[in-house]
């Protein structure tokens, strides 16, 4: 039985000048339906495409400059203050899981807002920290914004920074209503 033509997917390893290839025959390629062989050519075509993306320096982001409804911020804060809101146990399974909410009045040197810390990210909201949020999002609570870090971003401690919160400009102040507008 000849070798069959096919597009070489991914090379696993190279081991003793002999590489491990994945080549899959044309003709599944064209006519595929075979759900498993869906789901594999698009797990490679993934690692594919995840192997030519490069990463790119963050782009930090000041307090002033926030927005309602933006995402993907990037900033250094300091804390101001840190008050919990809510903790409590809650029994799942074998271990008891805690859940606890705080709200950290944070800045820098263009203004400040409301941190909603969640869980793990209680334990960074330590008065004076300085702290790095990663893919940070603004939610709206009652008409104003609170500043969040979910599943997908992260809170770092930072390096002590010299910057001076400016309290005089806290935008979590600020109200905001959502006005429909009707175009006839």
């Amino acid at each position: 039985m000849g070798r069959e033509e096919g597009r070489i997917i991914a090379i696993e390893s190279v081991e003793n000048g002999m590489e491990n290839v994945l080549r899959i025959p044309n003709r599944f390629l064209s006519v595929c339906s075979n759900p498993r062989l869906d789901l594999l050519l698009q797990i490679f075509k993934g690692i594919e495409m995840a192997e030519s993306k490069t990463l790119r320096k963050p782009i930090f982001t000041k307090v002033d400059q926030l927005r309602p409804g933006t995402s993907g911020h990037t900033l250094t804060i300091k804390v101001v203050n840190t008050k919990m809101v809510l903790q409590k146990g809650r029994p799942d399974g074998p271990q008891v899981r805690q859940i606890q909410i705080a709200e950290s009045l944070v800045g820098d040197e263009t203004g400040m807002i409301i941190f909603t810390a969640r869980n793990e990210q209680v334990d960074f909201m330590k008065e004076g920290a300085t702290l790095t949020l990663r893919n940070a999002k603004i939610d709206m609570f009652k008409g104003s914004m609170r500043l969040a870090v979910d599943k997908w971003g992260r809170v770092e401690v930072a390096e002590p920074d010299s910057f001076k919160v400016k309290e005089d400009n806290n935008l979590s102040l600020i109200e905001y209503e959502l006005i429909n507008i009707v175009e006839e």
